[in-house]
C-alpha cells in the first residue's frame, strides 16, 4: 500500500500533467472571474477533478477540501487539502511559476504536503517529523532527491534576502520589509526559496488554507517557521510570512503589523 506522502506525490504529478495539457493551449482556454475576484478556468477544475480521482480510489474515506469543488465529508479524521493550480494569474498569462499543491491533514495538523512546478519540471515535499526535500519530475515520476535545509540568516529583516508574492498588489502589505530588506526576483514560490536557503524570508499576502496548508509542514521540516500577519500558527486565511529563523519572524511580523495594524485583532 502506498503511503500517504506517495500518494500524495502521485496525486500531485497527476494533477500537473493535466494542468500541462491545458497549458500547452493557454491562448484558446476560457477564463472566468469568481466572486472574490480571482481568475478560475477550465483547467483549474480539471486538474482537481484528476487529483479527486486518484485521491477517491486510493483513500475513500478521507475527506478532500479542494478550492474549485469545495468539501467532502471525513470519516477517520483525515482530510486532503488541494489547490490544483496556485496562481492561476501567472498560468493564464503563460509564465510557467504556477503549482500544483497537495496537503494532508490528520485530526487538524497537516502531516504532508507537496508541492510541484510542472512548467519547470521541479517538486518539493515533507512529512511531518521526515524532513523536506526537493527533486526532479522525469517522465511522470521524482527523481534525484535531496534534502534542503534553510540558511543561516539575519536576526532582523534589514539585509535580508526577501521574497514577495504575490508581485502586484500584495506589495503594500510588505512596503515596511521592502523598504529595507534586499528583495529578490523569485524563479518559484518564494517560501519554497527560504526552505532551500535561497531566501530568508517570504511574504505571501494573502490566500486561503489550500495556498498555505503544503507550506506548513514542507517549510518547517526545513527547519524554518512560519506565522500569519494576525498570529495564527497554522494554515488559513489571510496574509502569513516565512522565514528561517523564529527572530527574522519576529522581526518580519513586527514591522508588518506596524503599518497594517487595522488588519491585526
Amino acid at each position: 500500500m502506498e503511503t500517504d506522502l506517495e500518494l500524495a506525490q502521485r496525486a500531485a504529478l497527476t494533477g500537473a500533467a493535466e494542468a500541462l495539457r491545458h497549458f500547452a493551449v493557454i491562448a484558446d482556454l476560457p477564463q472566468e472571474i469568481k466572486k472574490d475576484g480571482t481568475v478560475v478556468t477550465l483547467a483549474d477544475r480539471a486538474v482537481e477533478h484528476a487529483i479527486r480521482a486518484v485521491l477517491a480510489e486510493a483513500r475513500p474515506d478521507d475527506a478532500v477540501l479542494g478550492e474549485e469543488h469545495g468539501e467532502t465529508t471525513s470519516r477517520n479524521g483525515r482530510r486532503w487539502i488541494i489547490d490544483p493550480i496556485d496562481g492561476t494569474a501567472l498560468f493564464v498569462k503563460g509564465d510557467g511559476r504556477w503549482l500544483v499543491l497537495i496537503a494532508l491533514e490528520v485530526e487538524g495538523e497537516v502531516t504532508t504536503g507537496v508541492q510541484v512546478v510542472p512548467v519547470q519540471g521541479l517538486a518539493w515535499w515533507a512529512s511531518r517529523g521526515a524532513g523536506a526535500y526537493r527533486g526532479k519530475v522525469v517522465d511522470g515520476g521524482i527523481v534525484a532527491a535531496e534534502r534542503i535545509h534553510v540558511a543561516a540568516a539575519p536576526d532582523r529583516v534589514a539585509g535580508s534576502r526577501l521574497g514577495v508574492v504575490p508581485l502586484d498588489w500584495g506589495r503594500e502589505i510588505a512596503a515596511p520589509l521592502i523598504a529595507v530588506a534586499a528583495e529578490e526576483p523569485w524563479p518559484v514560490h518564494p517560501p519554497l526559496l527560504v526552505a532551500q536557503g535561497d531566501l530568508d524570508v517570504a511574504v505571501q499576502t494573502g490566500g486561503q488554507i489550500w495556498d498555505f496548508a503544503a507550506s506548513s509542514v514542507i517549510i518547517p521540516e526545513a527547519g524554518g517557521c512560519f506565522r500569519g500577519l494576525n498570529g495564527q500558527e497554522r494554515p488559513g486565511s489571510g496574509a502569513f510570512v516565512f522565514a528561517s529563523s523564529p527572530a527574522l519572524l519576529d522581526s518580519a511580523l513586527d514591522l508588518l503589523r506596524g503599518q497594517n495594524a487595522q488588519v491585526v485583532p
